[in-house]
């Protein structure tokens, strides 16, 4: 019965290690979206502390201030739970090769693990065994120093394009005051480069954001800013040009909406989020209603922009740009309690991960 035992631990302990050894691969290595179960267990389970924190909140400002933590303190503590599974894992590979009881295999795992070398044994696949796991220790520490200035380099390249957007559209964004301020300069001309930039911007989060999914609860240095907030904007802002203001067509407006809708939705998919692939307006409605519409064209109006004058078909146009990324930009506020933002955020539920980590998308 021992020796079955023995082989029993001796192959749990393996199956321990591989899981760990690929969570780490899978969350600092490789360069492609994977989802992994140790990550999102430990992300999803400290976000039902955090939000055990949120409901002693009053007030948005407070609820920012807690969540501002949750990304860097997740993140750190992948590297104790990865060397305690590895901990775990060797001292069973040491109990079920020999050592004579659970206290002492424990102690040569910690031993080994952290490098203290209080505990030896100098029997050759325990020697193995020691500088293995003294190497996974060191590589795991490692690897988490050099992911954080690449996420950290991310994260600056998008606030940065967030910062700049408050000089266009305000804090919070708005079409209207967007629209209103490049008309009032004489730039509608520019845009375009604008939204190369923003075709860029998306492009990258799409990548960035997927790869290293922690980038997505990182918020913003300023509370009343969010990334999601502000791609929303950008979108319907170029949906809006497109669609009402009487103004030579730009593809490249084209190009950054559809840029922006497909990462949004990659990172959706990466979160399981719902969202329907191919909608489609007026079958498929959008979160905005034709009052909202109206409102912003009244303003636009009242300062002279050039606007198309078929208002309904203007509107019809908008929302089918609209649908594309409805779905997905309130969800993802939702996902990261964004600041109150128009259009976006401002009717987003408040929904935790721990709601819809496991929630397949339809």
């Amino acid at each position: 019965m021992l020796e079955i035992a023995c082989v029993v631990v001796f192959l749990l302990s393996l199956w321990l290690l591989a899981i760990t050894i690929r969570s780490v691969v899978r969350t600092l290595v490789l360069p492609r979206s994977a989802r992994d179960v140790i990550t999102a267990g430990l992300f999803t389970g400290v976000r039902y502390l955090f939000e055990l924190r949120l409901r002693k909140a009053a007030s948005y400002a407070e609820r920012d201030a807690v969540m501002a933590y949750y990304a860097p303190v997740t993140l750190l503590l992948l590297v104790p739970a990865w060397l305690t599974l590895v901990l775990f894992a060797f001292t069973g590979l040491f109990w079920a090769t020999g050592i004579a009881s659970w206290h002492d295999a424990f102690a040569l795992s910690g031993s080994a693990l952290f490098t203290l070398g209080f505990k030896v044994d100098y029997t050759v696949p325990h020697m193995v065994f020691t500088y293995v796991e003294a190497a996974f220790g060191m590589m795991i520490i490692a690897l988490l120093i050099g992911y954080l200035p690449t996420m950290y380099a991310a994260f600056s390249s998008r606030e940065a394009a967030v910062n700049l957007l408050d000089v266009r559209a305000g804090t919070p964004p708005s079409v209207a005051t967007m629209i209103i301020r490049v008309f009032r300069i004489g730039k509608f001309d520019t845009l375009s480069a604008f939204w190369r930039e923003w075709e860029i911007l998306f492009t990258q989060i799409a990548e960035s954001h997927t790869t290293l999914p922690a980038l997505v609860f990182f918020r913003s240095p300023h509370s009343s800013r969010s990334w999601v907030t502000a791609a929303g904007n950008v979108m319907d802002t170029a949906a809006f040009i497109r669609a009402a203001i009487a103004a030579p067509h730009d593809p490249q407006a084209d190009l950054c909406i559809r840029a922006g809708f497909l990462a949004l939705r990659q990172v959706a998919d990466y979160f399981a989020l719902e969202y329907k692939t191919d909608p489609h307006f007026p079958d498929d409605p959008i979160s905005l209603d034709r009052s909202e519409f109206d409102a912003v064209y009244a303003e636009l109006s009242a300062e002279g922009v050039p606007l198309v004058i078929d208002r309904d078909q203007a509107w019809r146009d908008f929302a089918g740009w609209r649908v594309n990324y409805d779905q997905v930009l309130i969800a993802l506020c939702s996902l990261t309690m964004a600041p109150y933002a128009p259009w976006s955020s401002d009717r987003s539920p408040r929904q935790g991960l721990s709601s819809i980590a496991h929630r397949k998308r339809k």
